[in-house]
């Protein structure tokens, strides 16, 4: 069977900027670093007055086909994945095309398109449902477009509001990838659980200390369902590991969990043993709080080894340095990862054909998805065309007042009524809403 995976990636990150050390700290009465090292974020990603899940999905696609030099012909379907969706029954990949088709010849009358939903995992289910519908022989070879978007929201002074972020990651799918090919194996580990719902609310209800405790588990499971399909993985089968970033400090708890699987019953693991000794035992304490205590010692003394922090360093911190500055992207945020580990590798002239990558994926609700993907030889290309670190930097920096208003004006049912921070220029852009309430959008041009 040929090798399916993502052929081409670009990304387009909303236009303002909070800076969460300087700006959001000090009016919160907060250290600095609560958010830089705590969270691991120096910045949220926030969308102008002009900016939504449509106009950034849409910017994002416009770049990748001109920059592929694709026609419209060329797309068989398009997936959006989104947990920011205005619209109960129109998918936002149908205004996506209507913006695709304003500045294209041609049309997208005979491709697919949907709307996929499953919190942040959402993303990954779109990628895996396009490499099907081309593993089928259905695509006519045609390719996929999946948009992953959202602004992630929180409402004002909950405990998640400075993991906000808004931004959105294009993908073309095809059966010749230029970037990664994705294993057909994947592992899956999915229970019913309520960490982080938005039952019709636009703000999400969330249990943050649970919600940690579900995403570690069900990754945990993802990992032990895949091994039991694709055989055992070792530290040195993977390169990089992007795993869904809701924020860089999340992200570590998982990488400690995982190279801990990585190097069990290996020569490692007994070193590591030998560092830090057995791990506790809950029957050697009186009461829960104990034990717990000393679990989290222990696991604390893990990650000040030198094996375990050359690991991190060369194979999960790499994956952090765009979501270090954006915030958390919701179905954006794992392929935000993996972006950033390979523009890392790209930067540092990491030779990296042939070898894997081990994606952990996660949406709360909640489920985990494990798979491998294997880098190809155009990746390089690819990724170096990338200008989100010229975009992150180009970026609006808000202050706190400011911040307040563009919150009210991305807030639904409020009305506040601000000028744009910023310009639109060769852009998608919202300007208005039609006869039947629908929000509709126009190509500035320069």
């Amino acid at each position: 069977m040929a090798s399916v995976g993502i052929d081409a990636m670009e990304i387009w990150t909303g236009k303002l900027v909070l800076d969460l050390p300087n700006t959001f700290a000090p009016v919160k009465d907060e250290a600095p670093a609560k958010y830089t090292k705590g969270l691991g974020l120096t910045g949220s990603s926030l969308p102008d007055v002009y900016e939504d899940i449509v106009t950034m999905g849409a910017n994002a696609c416009k770049r990748l086909i001109e920059r592929k030099g694709l026609t419209l012909n060329d797309i068989g379907r398009i997936d959006v994945a989104t947990e920011s969706s205005f619209d109960r029954s129109k998918p936002v990949s149908t205004y996506i095309a209507g913006c695709l088709e304003q500045v294209f010849e041609g049309d997208l009358s005979h491709a697919n398109k949907g709307e996929r939903k499953f919190a942040c995992l959402s993303g990954t289910q779109a990628v895996d449902d396009a490499c099907n519908w081309i593993r089928a022989k259905r695509h006519r070879g045609r390719g996929a477009l999946v948009v992953v978007t959202d602004t992630a929201l929180y409402e004002r002074d909950d405990p998640g509001e400075a993991t906000q972020g808004a931004g959105a990651v294009a993908l073309y799918i095809t059966e010749t990838p230029s970037i990664v090919a994705l294993s057909t194996e994947q592992g899956i580990g999915s229970k019913d659980e309520t960490d982080f719902l938005k039952p019709n609310q636009q703000f999400p209800s969330v249990d943050g200390r649970r919600s940690i405790g579900v995403y570690l588990d069900r990754v945990r499971e993802a990992l032990h369902d895949y091994e039991s399909v694709a055989g055992r993985i070792h530290k040195a089968d993977v390169s990089y590991l992007p795993f869904h970033t809701p924020f860089p400090g999340m992200v570590r708890k998982a990488a400690l969990m995982t190279y801990r699987h990585l190097i069990a019953g290996t020569d490692e693991e007994e070193t590591l043993l030998g560092l830090v000794g057995e791990p506790p035992s809950p029957d050697a304490f009186d009461d829960a709080d104990a034990y717990k205590k000393a679990r989290y010692d222990y696991q604390k003394a893990i990650r000040n080894t030198e094996p375990f922090q050359t690991w991190y360093t060369a194979t999960v911190a790499p994956t952090l340095s765009l979501s270090r500055r954006t915030g958390n992207w919701y179905t954006g945020s794992v392929h935000v990862a993996r972006a950033s580990a390979l523009l890392e590798a790209a930067r540092h002239d990491n030779d990296l054909v042939g070898k894997r990558m081990l994606v952990g994926s996660y949406g709360s609700g909640a489920q985990a998805e494990v798979h491998a993907e294997t880098v190809c030889t155009g990746w390089r290309a690819e990724i170096e065309a990338l200008t989100i670190e010229d975009q992150l930097d180009a970026r609006y920096d808000l202050s706190f007042e400011a911040y307040e208003q563009i919150h009210s004006a991305h807030t639904y049912g409020t009305e506040t009524s601000i000028d744009p921070f910023t310009t639109p220029k060769n852009e998608f852009a919202f300007d208005g809403w039609g006869d039947m309430g629908e929000r509709t959008y126009a190509y500035v041009s320069a």
